[in-house]
């Protein structure tokens, strides 16, 4: 086997310093738990207690809604049991008995909250709540999300129904990758006909503040109980950047209500004005040859796969260390496309931001009796 060798190369500055992420303080955000990520990556930008276990309240159902779109189908028509009918507020107030559209049931739960919606939901997914909450912890768990179990579709408090900021917003996140999801949440405002509209229609208004009071917010959902306080998930986009923020307890009462709002802005306005998207490796950039044995050829060009870009602030782009992982050498035959190494980005601290496989960019023939004879005719025929 050939001995790795790595190099690394240093873009530096200055002055090499940790990067300084505490513009924003900890003190500043009333949540007990709080993280900003970037949608994209995933990349946690700014946390407070981002992993400690807290209810979540009606942030819930942001999976509650995306584990319907992806089980069921929009055009289904719900029939609303007793149970469903009889949850506590808030609900649209359905009626055991009554048939509504599936689709008709999201908007509700996510523009309003609808308890009574949530109920429905899960019994026409899945049979019964209890079996689509554990449908709920298991995608949970399919996307990282291990410290969070689901005990109820609508969020109200369990003994078994809890999750973490961080948690969250990896949900959050895997929501927004869904066109309607977006659709659903970034709606203001939507009047939904019951029974084709004959006798009874709905009137729903989004309760999420943040659309209206932030540049580039599309959504996503607000929360309350006793046990969980006020909490909220919001997503906005600004050139090219999407970003998540989760807060998770930020009080009670109306001084905890207009907590969530301010914990929200200040993290959003931290993120937009801290962070932006950067291209970090070019596929075109230069890579150093390698030889190559028993070839023609004596080296082996090498090129990026792909080009790379990471969401940083300027001290971090301005610090970032490049490692490229390659083999002393390679032997003939080689393939162009074929894989020799890697390339990893970090920040100064040691994160890893990004990375990609370095390629062979062109081929490499294996030498040999026949590939001398071919070299040897092909001169004779030059000479005549």
């Amino acid at each position: 086997m050939n001995k790795l060798k790595k190099i690394v190369c240093i873009f530096l500055i200055l002055f090499l310093f940790p990067i300084n992420c505490s513009a924003l303080d900890t003190h500043n955000v009333n949540a007990q738990g709080a993280v900003l990520i970037d949608a994209e990556s995933r990349r946690v930008l700014w946390e407070k207690s981002s992993d400690k276990v807290l209810p979540m309240a009606s942030t819930t159902k942001i999976m509650t809604c995306i584990l319907a779109l992806e089980m069921g189908d929009l055009s289904d028509k719900v029939t609303v049991s007793k149970k469903a009918a009889s949850a506590p507020e808030s609900k649209m107030h359905l009626s055991a008995g009554e048939i509504i559209k599936l689709e008709d049931l999201l908007y509700a739960l996510m523009l309003e909250s609808a308890n009574d919606a949530a109920v429905a939901i899960a019994e026409h997914i899945s049979g019964s709540t209890d079996e689509f909450c554990r449908l709920m912890t298991e995608k949970a768990r399919e996307l990282g999300a291990y410290n969070t179990s689901f005990e109820t579709p609508n969020g109200l408090d369990g003994e078994n129904h809890y999750s973490t900021a961080f948690d969250m917003a990896i949900i959050t996140a895997y929501a927004l990758e869904n066109e309607k999801f977006r659709e659903i949440i970034s709606t203001k405002h939507i009047n939904l006909p019951i029974n084709g509209g004959d006798y009874k229609s709905y009137s729903i208004t989004n309760k999420n503040r943040f659309l209206n009071e932030f540049q580039g917010a599309i959504g996503v959902k607000t929360g309350y109980t006793g046990n969980a306080g006020h909490c909220f998930i919001g997503a906005a986009e600004r050139d090219g950047l999407t970003l998540i923020s989760v807060v998770l307890a930020s009080g009670w009462g109306n001084k905890g209500k207009a907590a969530k709002w301010t914990d929200t802005k200040a993290i959003m306005n931290y993120g937009f004005e801290t962070f932006k998207k950067y291209e970090i490796l070019n596929e075109n950039a230069p890579v150093e040859d390698i030889p190559v044995l028993k070839s023609e050829n004596k080296t082996l060009k090498l090129k990026y796969k792909e080009t790379l870009y990471a969401v940083l602030s300027d001290d971090e782009a301005d610090s970032l260390l490049y490692e490229a992982i390659l083999p002393d050498y390679v032997e003939a035959p080689v393939e162009k496309g074929r894989i020799i190494g890697e390339v990893r980005i970090y920040t100064s601290v040691g994160e890893l931001v990004g990375n990609t496989n370095i390629i062979s960019d062109e081929n490499a023939e294996k030498s040999g009796i026949k590939n001398y004879f071919q070299k040897i005719i092909s001169r004779w025929l030059l000479m005549k």
